[in-house]
């Protein structure tokens, strides 16, 4: 059985909390029915057993139906653990795909839209002594204005588009603290002075002091006191200059400040969260090179979709993604372009730890329409909330490919919400850069000119970029929008290859380019493509994919995370460029 037992949110810790996955309740409801049954009331049991955080669809959650349900059911009962009595408590949901109702005891406590971020609710005063009874309605229909990602909304997948992920799929606990928490935070640093600032957000603002305690190399370096009005709080202080080791951080040294935030109230200590960060930047110099802690960094990523065979989006583990970390250096990557998911947060925290590039990308709606603005408005403002505390990632892409957007290349309107992201994004974190639509039919302003070219499959094929990028058509689509133009941005190959390698040659087959006979065959075409990278004057580049999902078979591994081919030739042909 798959079980998912560790503390969820390792970026943002608390000591005391209690898990409430494994086994719970569940019913679908194809008649849309329960909410008139009663259902919420939590007095009726629910037919099934799921495995919580695993989604009805795949086999970890032991239910396995891959039928579509829109509207599902959970159910469990729960006792609050030895110790925490008289505590405050929250209820954290990592993650439930799409429209999320909540119900402790009977009482609604809250609603969530959106399917790939996290929520909590205080529900201290709703908690009674001995059993409570926690009810959990999710619908998510196939509607193809809101944001899915990877998920079909055909009813089933597709080329490059797979089996939904319907309901909780990440994992659900609480926390304890007492008459105040914090209930966000933002975490910055300013390389060049050696500062770290940001924001405290308290749940009631009745806290009157926080401590911000900041230790490396295990030593003690700053403890910084603020004294709190109302719950919103700016913070910015200087670590000591003269320490005597480096604290930066790169893949190449990945090293790490461990920050512990409290709380105050009366002197006597409410909250405590420990957090990390890494003291980095990510800019464009002068010369419009991107710079890693000011010198000039190349991007060797690739493309990770994050879905595993038998558990969809939700990692089975997770040690599970430290090992695709750890998989993908082994190739000769510094880093990975998360695609069209937010991912589970031991992603970013195996990142940091290991020194990995990341890449943060909102999943795509797929009709332009006023349904589709405002959800991807909401729910892009809560991943890079989520996101900019993630020391190992470096960029935002709120669109893809015009997905959402597909007549972006001569609606102003579809322009303007280009634009819109973009502004939206650096008012909420100023300090990394954006690829506003990333592939063709760019719209200014981007940080990054990412192309996308599937169609160049040998190294000739590469000879196009080396004229300028104005007027190019990669895979039959403009690279700018009508009225844009190019203005120096720094250009990356974020995605290309995929090429498609069926080792086991079962089931149905899917790639974007001409499937390789055998291992030979693959690394000779594969090593051509990597010369013409190598040729263009590119600042980086993006490989598809990591791994293959479903039927999609672009992967360097298969889904199992076998590779298909010799990872130390794989790891030859990726690093064949010093920066």
């Amino acid at each position: 059985m798959f079980e998912r037992k560790e503390y969820p949110r390792p970026q943002f810790r608390r000591e005391n909390w209690q898990s409430l996955n494994s086994e719970w309740e569940f019913a679908f409801d194809d008649k849309n029915e329960g909410i008139k049954s009663g259902l919420w009331q939590g007095n009726k049991a629910l037919p099934l057993k799921i495995n919580v955080p695993f989604s009805y669809e795949y086999p970890a959650s032991g239910v396995g139906d891959t039928a579509q349900h829109d509207v599902v059911w959970y159910r469990r009962t729960f006792a609050i653990a030895e110790g925490n009595g008289g505590s405050r408590a929250l209820l954290c949901f990592n993650a439930a795909d799409y429209q999320t109702d909540v119900w402790l005891n009977g009482v609604h406590i809250l609603t969530h839209t959106g399917g790939f971020t996290p929520f909590s609710a205080d529900i201290t005063d709703i908690l009674k002594e001995g059993e409570n009874v926690l009810v959990v309605r999710c619908e998510d229909t196939l509607n193809d204005a809101v944001p899915r990602g990877k998920q079909s909304w055909t009813g089933s997948p597709f080329s490059c588009f797979y089996v939904p992920n319907t309901g909780i799929w990440q994992s659900v606990w609480l926390e304890f603290f007492g008459e105040d928490c914090i209930a966000e935070h933002s975490l910055f640093c300013d390389y060049d002075k050696t500062e770290l600032y940001g924001e405290l957000a308290t749940l009631y603002g009745s806290a009157d002091e926080a401590e911000i305690a900041v230790v490396f190399d295990g030593k003690l370096i700053k403890r910084e006191r603020l004294t709190l009005r109302g719950r919103h709080n700016n913070y910015r202080f200087t670590l000591p200059k003269d320490y005597t080791d480096d604290y930066s951080w790169s893949p190449e040294n990945p090293r790490l400040l461990y920050v512990d935030f409290a709380l105050y109230k009366g002197g006597k200590q409410i909250d405590l969260a420990h957090t990390r960060i890494g003291m980095r930047k990510i800019s464009v110099d002068e010369h419009g090179k991107i710079c890693l802690n000011n010198r000039p960094y190349y991007q060797r990523l690739v493309l990770d979709q994050g879905y595993w065979q038998e558990s969809g989006l939700t990692p089975p583990s997770a040690e599970a993604l430290r090992k695709d970390i750890e998989l993908t250096k082994a190739m000769g990557f510094n880093g990975a372009r998360k695609h069209q998911k937010l991912e589970d947060p031991y992603f970013c925290y195996y990142a940091e730890e290991l020194g990995f590039l990341t890449w943060c990308e909102m999943p795509s709606a797929y009709r332009f329409c006023a349904e589709e603005t405002a959800a991807i408005t909401k729910e892009w403002q809560e991943i890079v909330r989520a996101g900019r505390n993630c020391t190992s990632n470096v960029c935002y892409v709120p669109l893809n490919e015009s997905w959402g957007a597909r007549e972006i290349a001569t609606d102003e309107r579809q322009k303007a919400f280009a634009r819109s992201l973009y502004f939206l994004t650096k008012s909420l974190d100023p300090t990394r850069l954006i690829s506003t639509n990333d592939g063709f039919e760019v719209v200014n302003p981007t940080d990054i000119l990412g192309v996308h070219d599937y169609d160049a499959e040998k190294a000739e094929d590469f000879q196009k970029y080396a004229n300028g990028y104005d007027g190019m058509h990669p895979q039959g689509f403009a690279l700018f929008a009508e009225g844009e133009k190019y203005a120096g941005e720094p250009v990356l190959l974020t995605e290309f290859g995929g090429r498609a390698f069926q080792t086991d040659a079962k089931g149905e087959a899917w790639g974007y380019s001409g499937a390789a006979q055998n291992e030979e065959a693959f690394l000779k075409q594969l090593g051509s493509i990597m010369q013409g990278v190598y040729s263009c004057n590119f600042q980086g580049y993006c490989y598809t994919q990591l791994t293959d999902v479903q039927q999609e078979v672009n992967g360097l591994l298969t889904a199992e995370r076998k590779p298909k081919v010799d990872m130390q030739k794989l790891k030859a042909i990726f690093i064949q460029k010093k920066v």
